[in-house]
């Protein structure tokens, strides 16, 4: 049984960085597949891996009824869409890589979501880890096309315009979703403490706050090289508090200790909400 854990946020936040240090992280725990759930598919940079083919196009290619001559003669429907599914897979030792590829179209897309979910998860339950890079919208999770989520991470700047959305986000998913377990709140590239005003705000919309990462100048460092962020030296604020998070889920143990920006008394008990 494999665990699933869920990165989104709007755009901007860097919950891509945390997705693929994450990914790379549980690396040393298990075999992880990382799903790239954002259109604009930048987790395989993020990573240092090849520019996998999505999903989005098999599926367009199920829609597409003049397109069903291409299965293989005495191949199954689901047996031919789940070697498709895993043709698109990049691998690496311990790291696999998929990506959702582009949005639904105007046509009617439930048979093949269907389908596409149940190969997904067929594949995905060979793997210790699950990691999703989701879009702002989280449009994949919102329509099941990707698997139930055991952890959901809110990725948000130290803005009352991220922690809103954050919040919005977790309204969402518990009015149309039943199939999320834990949802936090991680707070990036916070400079010193967190602003008043956004800690009111947290508190106010019911947010379990989880990490807070310092602001990494390591992290544009590798941005201005065009380099994978997996590559951030093991002592940089975001592969520290990264470790952190994964330690206060249970994922992984630490060597040592790490201090990190201490929210207020009220946050920390906010946080520690199962």
């Amino acid at each position: 049984m494999s665990t699933t854990i869920a990165v989104a946020g709007k755009g901007g936040t860097g919950k891509t960085i945390v997705s693929a240090v994450l990914a790379k992280l549980l690396t040393r725990k298990g075999t992880v597949l990382a799903i790239d759930a954002d259109p604009s598919m930048n987790l395989y940079m993020a990573l240092g891996m090849d520019m996998p083919d999505s999903i989005g196009d098999i599926r367009e290619s199920l829609t597409a009824t003049s397109q069903t001559s291409t299965r293989p003669a005495g191949m199954g429907l689901h047996d031919y869409i789940s070697f498709s599914v895993r043709q698109t897979l990049v691998e690496s030792p311990s790291l696999d890589l998929m990506a959702m590829g582009r949005p639904e179209g105007p046509g009617c897309y439930c048979a093949a979501n269907h389908a596409l979910r149940v190969a997904i998860d067929h594949i995905a339950d060979s793997y210790d880890y699950v990691v999703i890079d989701n879009e702002a919208g989280m449009e994949h999770i919102s329509r099941q096309t990707t698997r139930d989520v055991d952890i959901l991470l809110l990725v948000s700047d130290p803005t009352i315009r991220g922690v809103t959305a954050a919040g919005r986000a977790q309204e969402l998913l518990r009015e149309i979703r039943t199939q999320v377990g834990q949802i936090y709140l991680v707070l990036n590239r916070v400079q010193g403490a967190i602003p008043p005003a956004v800690e009111k705000e947290i508190l106010a919309r019911g947010l379990s706050l989880l990490a807070v990462i310092p602001s990494d100048d390591s992290v544009r460092e590798l941005d201005s090289r065009g380099r994978p962020m997996v590559e951030l030296p093991p002592d940089s604020p975001v592969q520290r508090m990264v470790r952190k998070l994964a330690h206060e889920l249970g994922l992984v143990t630490l060597d040592e200790p790490i201090e990190a920006v201490s929210p207020s008394a009220s946050l920390r008990k906010g946080a520690e909400k199962p």
